[in-house]
């Protein structure tokens, strides 16, 4: 089983990387299903012993992109390029929660090359089997999806749907709220090969100054080491 970690800072890649992660999803602001990372962090990214796919998403909120963000976004993918990493998460949605197949062909055009992972936009989707083709169509290697519920294992039944129709064609790789916790009743019971996770921990800031300025959140997550080896070795 290859475990995906994702990750926003270099704390969390140099925690995924110790605790034994096959792959990095490289991104800043998880805390909103995370954003386009930077430069410096796609090049530290680059450096690693394991492979590294960076988020692009130009900001939080919804996946319908205007052709300024599209612009945005071609430029992320050639910073992708020239730091080196492989790979590239995508996503892009029409207004009615359909996949927008016209920003992704450009996005997939662009991203030549590059392996592709199609992000969670999948999760808004009324019809499954049309996003899978599409998915298949455009040369995607998988899809993150936790099966169009808040996390994989309430969309068990849409994550096994999606499966039988990809049909070994394209990698169904669940994520959201997967840890040492809920993974049991996501595998054996899937035919999956990859899962993902943020293997992360919560911390309580302290720190009266930098809450009170607005600095951080009462409340952040932290990549943890010893929860990646954990997890990977549920499936030893």
């Amino acid at each position: 089983m290859l475990l995906e970690v994702c990750v926003e800072d270099i704390a969390g890649l140099n925690a995924a990387v110790a605790g034994g992660a096959d792959r990095i999803e490289l991104c800043s602001a998880l805390a909103v299903g995370g954003l386009t990372p930077s430069a410096g962090l796609m090049a530290m990214a680059a450096r690693a012993p394991i492979p590294a796919y960076a988020m692009i998403r130009p900001r939080a909120g919804s996946f319908v992109y205007s052709a300024d963000e599209l612009a945005v976004m071609k430029s992320d993918i050639d910073a992708v390029r020239h730091a080196g990493l492989p790979g590239v998460v995508l996503g892009a949605s029409l207004p009615d929660g359909r996949l927008d197949s016209d920003t992704l062909a450009a996005l997939v055009a662009h991203a030549g090359g590059l392996g592709m992972t199609l992000h969670r936009a999948f999760d808004l989707v009324l019809d499954i089997e049309e996003a899978v083709e599409l998915a298949v169509s455009l040369g995607f290697e998988r899809i993150l999806t936790s099966g169009c519920e808040k996390t994989a294992v309430k969309g068990l039944a849409v994550l096994e749907r999606s499966i039988a129709i990809a049909a070994g064609r394209i990698s169904i790789m669940p994520g959201s709220g997967v840890n040492i916790g809920t993974v049991g009743k996501l595998w054996p019971r899937l035919a999956i090969g990859e899962i993902h996770s943020s293997c992360s921990v919560a911390e309580t800031e302290t720190n009266e100054h930098l809450l009170a300025f607005g600095f951080s959140a009462p409340t952040v997550r932290r990549t943890d080491a010893a929860t990646v080896r954990t997890l990977k070795a549920h499936f030893a």
